[in-house]
């Protein structure tokens, strides 16, 4: 029996910091931000803090991932030896990453691929894939980290405030969104509180969030923003003191996703342990 020698793709909107990903060696394939004077690899070549700071005058569009990506991604884990590939990716309804993994992946006949859609976005997917490369490093078996990942995926949840709607209404996924929510229900937005009683309030209701879980359960939590590095920061002083946090990450929103957030979006992501 061949031993299993399993490989992780994911997508930059998966909002992992890069030192994690590089350190269970996950594939990272790249989603575009598209300029008048040029396309650009998200995180890569042009980073989050880069996108906005060229808002309101500049809002780029954006795409997902290249099949040339994708392919050499591929090719470059057959040539390492790998015998199993888990592509997790950016929910279905607001991308067509995972499509188009799945498109390529048709073709390859030498590994045993297992595209999944993680229904969620930001830390929402990238817990499901810190988690995954655990039980790789562990040597769990394919089919049991496909089963975890199965579960693990109802279990997460993302809470996000966003400034405004204007840049989600100007890329057209306004609809998109809405559409998402009804599916994925451990996606919630607090934009409603935020326009009726003001930001502020909104962070403290973000925060309550967090506060009444810990009171009973251990977590992973994440802590992400995009554009927002002050209210952040304040966030992240509550948050950290809490008890039951047994893994505490912070990141940033990557430039495709933020390109229809607009500057000033907070979120928090966690799941139970």
């Amino acid at each position: 029996m061949i031993k299993e020698r399993i490989a992780l793709i994911i997508d930059s909107m998966a909002d992992l910091p890069q030192e994690l990903s590089s350190r269970f060696g996950m594939k990272v394939i790249p989603a575009r931000v598209i300029y008048p004077e040029g396309e650009y690899c998200d995180r890569v070549d042009i980073q989050p803090e880069e996108v906005y700071q060229r808002m309101p005058a500049e809002i780029p569009k954006t795409s997902i991932p290249s099949l040339q990506d994708i392919r050499q991604a591929i090719e470059h884990i057959r040539e390492e030896g790998f015998t199993h590939v888990i592509a997790l990716h950016i929910s279905g309804a607001l991308s067509g990453t995972a499509q188009a993994v799945q498109l390529i992946s048709r073709d390859v006949q030498d590994l045993k691929i297992r595209v999944i859609d993680s229904k969620s976005l930001s830390m929402g997917t990238g817990w499901v894939a810190l988690d995954a490369a655990r039980q790789i490093a562990n040597g769990v078996s394919f089919d049991c980290i496909v089963e975890r990942i199965q579960n693990l995926q109802s279990r997460v949840h993302v809470y996000y405030i966003l400034e405004t709607l204007e840049y989600l209404r100007r890329g057209g996924r306004i609809g998109k969104v809405a559409g998402m929510l009804g599916e994925v229900l451990h996606l919630k937005p607090i934009i409603s509180v935020y326009k009726v009683r003001g930001r502020l309030k909104s962070i403290d209701k973000l925060v309550e969030i967090v506060e009444k879980v810990v009171q009973e359960k251990e977590i992973n939590l994440a802590v992400m923003h995009g554009g927002s590095l002050g209210d952040f920061e304040k966030v992240v002083e509550r948050l950290q003191r809490l008890p039951n946090i047994r893994e505490f990450i912070t990141s940033d929103i990557s430039p495709t996703l933020g390109v229809h957030t607009g500057p000033g979006l907070i979120g928090v992501s966690f799941h139970e342990v």
